[in-house]
């Protein structure tokens, strides 16, 4: 039985028809195309999903499409101001916070709702808002770097 289901996504008004029990990662995927949300783990432990859903992170794999019905969802693809990359984006790359990239976007996502609730956090808080994002490549140092780069960039304006 297919559900109709709209909501804004990236600050467009979107709707689709979905399954019951359609995932909002996989909406986000297969219905919009938006791609860069990924699914690492199927288990909701890896991260590499998160999105915002009214302005907080969530594991988009453990929200049902139709859990965001009428919801504002932000994913990675939203942060950027045209050309000009999020402040969290550009420390990433200026720091190597990235290396296969996979879950960098759920990164970001994570990293940018943690400066939203403490803007200057220390590299234990940090590390304990991430333990719900893995990375099988980096060992995180570049990334709670580029997360203090962004943190003072963005407290600078």
């Amino acid at each position: 039985m297919a559900i109709a289901v709209s909501m804004t996504v990236n600050g467009k008004e979107v709707s689709g028809e979905v399954e019951e029990r359609t995932l909002l990662v996989q909406f986000l995927r297969e219905h919009l195309r938006l791609t860069g949300t990924h699914v690492g783990c199927d288990t909701s432990q890896c991260g590499a999903c998160v999105v915002h859903l009214d302005g907080a992170s969530v594991k988009s794999c453990t929200l049902l499409a139709v859990q965001a019905d009428g919801h504002d969802v932000t994913t990675i693809e939203g942060i950027a101001d045209g050309d000009t990359l999020h402040p969290m984006q550009e420390a990433f790359r200026d720091n190597h916070g990235l290396q296969c990239g996979f879950c960098t976007p759920g990164m970001i996502m994570s990293a940018i709702d943690l400066l939203k609730n403490n803007p200057s956090p220390s590299e234990q808080e940090i590390r304990h808002h991430l333990e719900g994002n893995l990375c099988r490549c980096t060992g995180y140092h570049n990334i709670v770097k580029s997360i203090k780069a962004a943190a003072q960039t963005m407290a600078n304006g």
